[in-house]
């Protein structure tokens, strides 16, 4: 058992609803998002996503698209961002996935992104771009080395479709909340909470909520229905409101124990 597998069946011993920051490798630099992960995991993340900066995230709205210029501008590659990682396990056993678009692991090599991944420490894989129906040819190899790909799923996923992608899912299913990019609108809980509830019966493995979900009670009214909450653009403007200075780690803690808060009913 992997430790995707692991978390969650932990969590789900303990009757709790994972909380999964987005951040952005590279933004501000490298070196500080080693430093940010380390605070993630200090403030109560469960499993944390890890966007590699590409220069069209097409899926993306403005406050993700900023960071992956920012990080870019950096000089964040996709070698660094698994050195980060490398490093990161060191320290913590938390569940890493990495998420971003198939041309930067495209130009990587998918068999030796594979292999690098593995052997740096990634558990999961989401490519937002690749279609799940044209994923097994490319990514054959990742699965018998612990490597999960995760499947994104919509509310405009015809009824058959989200049946035929829950049953192959690996790791957890990525349900996006709502149509259109990343930090655009807030999310609407009792919208969606049918379709998340139908999906968890229909799939292998838990289901992640994200898009739209910026405060503790956004959070905590997810958590009600979902296996795991999923908050990235909220948490990328912090960071970028504090980079470079000495409040960036702190105030990353604070945003993310309040969300957690929110998830477990113990805000502050």
């Amino acid at each position: 058992m992997g430790r995707i597998e692991t978390t969650f069946e932990q969590l789900k011993r303990n009757g709790e609803v994972a909380l999964v920051p987005f951040i952005t490798a590279g933004d501000p630099d490298l070196a500080t998002t080693e430093a940010i992960i380390r605070t993630l995991v200090e403030a109560g993340a469960d499993l944390i996503e890890l966007g590699f900066p590409f220069s069209d995230p097409m899926a993306d709205g403005p406050v993700i698209q900023a960071a992956s210029e920012r990080a870019l501008a950096a000089g964040a590659t996709l070698a660094g961002v698994l050195e980060v990682v490398a490093r990161v396990r060191l320290h913590t056993a938390i569940p890493i996935v990495l998420m971003g678009y198939f041309n930067p692991v495209f130009r990587y090599g998918v068999e030796r992104f594979g292999r690098d991944a593995v052997a740096s420490g990634v558990d999961g894989v989401l490519l937002v771009d690749l279609p799940p129906e044209e994923a097994a040819e490319v990514t054959a190899g990742w699965k018998p080395q612990g490597l999960s790909l995760i499947t994104l799923l919509a509310p405009t996923t015809p009824p058959a479709r989200l049946a035929r992608l829950a049953a192959d899912a690996e790791g957890y299913l990525y349900y996006v909340s709502m149509t259109g990019v990343t930090g655009a609108q807030a999310v609407e809980p009792a919208a969606i909470e049918a379709e998340v509830r139908h999906l968890r019966s229909l799939s292998p493995v838990p289901v992640a909520v994200g898009f739209g979900i910026s405060t503790p009670a956004d959070a905590a009214a997810v958590a009600r229905f979902a296996d795991a909450v999923v908050v990235g653009s909220a948490l990328v403007k912090v960071i970028a409101a504090h980079a470079g200075s000495a409040a960036l780690l702190p105030q990353v803690g604070e945003f993310v124990r309040r969300l957690k808060g929110g998830i477990t009913g113990r805000v502050g």
